[in-house]
């Protein structure tokens, strides 16, 4: 099937590192009024519905059924599959696009077995967390991913999680005991983390440090550590930073640059969070 206009590439923002595609990836798409089948992708896609309550149709295994799109309500569409719909009138739609082996990782992790590492089509479901990373996500795509390719990981393997958990009513299936890190792979990934704050990295980067699958290696990490992943790498960015500014020989916009923020502004909120001061009061002494 072709992929109408309304249904972009993702931005080029996500796709950095060696064109390798993202775990997660989010557009604000339009969906037309009439006839409107979802195009086929290899990602499983969620379509968060934006804006006022629309009525529509749909085509499913036993006949056509009617029902009304509503803010916040998401419909799972599984990696190679297609929805028909007949909309009364045009609606917008927050695609999450997410990785079907990063999904197969995250059951195993779960001990949901082989039958539940993919995901059913599901139509108008309503979940508090999932729209939360919905909403984060397409937080992060208006500012061009400020977090960077770690948080949207992040939060790419929460939302896994959260929809294995809802399919296989097993809510309780990733609160099992998880073992932290071992000390010794620990001292690995801080090491690697120092050395490379400049860049964008990811999980499956800091993963294969320590050859644990991205799953297995955020909830080990943050019992080791107290934190999540993206949560520590931040504030060691914070303070490499906070220790430049000290030093006074370097201008802001490099220091940002160089500890691996997105831009100055973006390495000013994070300061004002954690030290409650900006750059430049902490540049001041």
């Amino acid at each position: 099937m072709s992929r109408p206009d309304c249904y972009p590439n993702p931005p080029s923002a996500v796709l950095a590192g060696g064109g390798r595609l993202p775990l997660l990836d989010t557009l604000t798409s339009p969906v037309p009024l009439g006839l409107f089948d979802s195009p086929v992708d290899h990602r499983h896609v969620l379509c968060l519905h934006l804006g006022e309550p629309v009525p529509v149709s749909w085509r499913a295994t036993h006949g056509e059924h009617r029902g009304t799109r509503i803010h916040g309500q998401f419909c799972v569409v599984p990696a190679g599959s297609s929805t028909r719909w007949t909309l009364s009138r045009p609606a917008r739609s927050l695609l999450l696009r997410l990785s079907p082996p990063l999904l197969s990782e995250t059951a195993d992790s779960m001990g949901l077995g082989v039958q539940n590492a993919s995901l059913a089509p599901s139509i108008h479901i309503r979940d508090p967390q999932v729209e939360r990373i919905g909403w984060m996500m397409q937080a992060e795509d208006h500012s061009d991913y400020p977090g960077g390719r770690l948080f949207a990981d992040s939060l790419a393997t929460a939302l896994a999680v959260r929809l294995l958990a809802l399919q296989s009513r097993h809510g309780n299936a990733s609160s099992k005991t998880t073992c932290a890190l071992p000390a010794w792979r620990l001292r690995q990934v801080i090491e690697y983390i120092e050395s490379n704050l400049d860049q964008d990295l990811t999980l499956a980067e800091l993963a294969r440090i320590v050859d644990f699958s991205v799953s297995h290696f955020k909830p080990m990490f943050k019992q080791a550590t107290g934190v999540p992943v993206h949560r520590f790498v931040m504030e060691r960015r914070v303070e490499r930073a906070r220790v430049l500014l000290l030093e006074g020989r370097q201008s802001i916009s490099d220091i940002a640059l160089e500890t691996g923020f997105a831009h100055p502004s973006h390495m000013a909120r994070c300061m004002r969070r954690l030290l409650g001061k900006s750059p430049s009061e902490l540049a001041a002494g």
